[in-house]
């Protein structure tokens, strides 16, 4: 008996040593979701990560990507990030004001970056770190910010001028400053999640939208949207984000690696934005079914003046050092 009862120990103990094992083995699940779709340069960069992380972890690591609103839509996500149900997201900048860091939308305010050069002194220096940082006790890190590009103006009629918008209900994501920039131009800004943006406008809901090429053609809005104004009026731009507390709690070689990978991914990400958005705006152009149109001088001009005051209109919101710090260093970069 006593010979029995040994062997029935040795068996749980290689049992229980099998199982931590493993547990020991089983890699480590980053769940990283986001809302646009995979040929996005968000989507592909995406992708990217995943396969960096998991070739420079050697299979430590396992990112599982859900593009296009799988799991949630625009107002789900940072909840789902916070609460630990996804480990990795990459939202736009404006996305942040509803947790309490308005400052992230001085990214919407249009014009304030003249160019990319203008924009990288900001998102790659002191001020970019600066306003991840403020992420932090809301449970946040943020890693990089990646790129989409510059924005385009969209409707059933011809947006040449800013007496155009009068009275168009403009679709847009939800920030204060996007709003404000709408009514300067005399529309009527209906706040939508990214995922019901095609079906509102084929339906007549909303008149007109705000994107980046890329977005609206990955998203098929140029089937129902007659013209498009290559205004370069705003950016749209993103953070990639995770979890604080499964960050900080991943072991210090792991973290490394993954920062490694997400850099490589992010120096790719911001290679092929401006590739993507051209290669859009001209599929767009070919499918026949946009008018796709360029501002002169004269009616860049006339939009910048209509545009301009929104950002001492944000002032109080953004703060008016922040926006200050950001004309100041992008004033002399070409």
């Amino acid at each position: 008996m006593k010979i029995k009862s040994m062997v029935a120990a040795l068996a749980l103990l290689a049992g229980a040593s099998f199982a931590l094992n493993a547990a020991a083995q089983a890699p480590i699940v980053i769940k990283f979701s986001h809302v646009v779709a995979t040929d996005t340069p968000k989507g592909r960069a995406a992708e990217r990560f995943k396969d960096l992380a998991e070739k420079m972890t050697k299979g430590r690591v396992k990112v599982e990507v859900y593009p296009n609103s799988q799991l949630y839509k625009d107002k789900e996500e940072l909840e789902a990030l916070q609460l630990g149900a996804v480990q990795m997201l990459a939202p736009s900048l404006a996305k942040f004001a509803p947790l309490g860091v308005k400052e992230f939308e001085v990214f919407d305010l249009p014009y304030i970056f003249p160019n990319k050069a203008a924009l990288y002194t900001v998102t790659e220096g002191p001020i970019g770190k600066s306003l991840l940082m403020k992420l932090e006790p809301k449970g946040i890190t943020g890693l990089a910010y990646w790129d989409n590009g510059f924005k385009v103006m969209s409707a059933n009629k011809p947006l040449h001028a800013p007496a155009d918008f009068r009275g168009l209900k403009m679709r847009i994501q939800s920030s204060k400053v996007l709003d404000a920039q709408m009514r300067a131009l005399g529309a009527n800004p209906q706040v939508l999640a990214f995922s019901e943006v095609y079906q509102a406008l084929q339906t007549g809901v909303v008149d007109g939208t705000e994107n980046p090429p890329s977005n609206m053609y990955t998203q098929k809005m140029h089937e129902v949207q007659k013209h498009v104004t290559v205004s370069n009026h705003g950016y749209l731009g993103y953070a990639v984000i995770v979890n604080k507390k499964f960050w900080d709690g991943l072991p210090a070689d792991v973290r490394g690696q993954l920062q490694q990978a997400m850099n490589e991914a992010t120096k790719y990400e911001k290679a092929i934005a401006q590739q993507d958005n051209d290669m859009a705006l001209d599929a767009i152009r070919k499918a026949g079914k946009t008018t796709i149109y360029n501002l002169n001088p004269q009616e860049q001009a006339a939009w910048r003046k209509a545009l301009l005051p929104v950002q001492k209109q944000m002032e109080s919101r953004v703060g008016a050092d922040l926006i200050g710090q950001i004309n100041k260093a992008t004033a002399s970069v070409q």
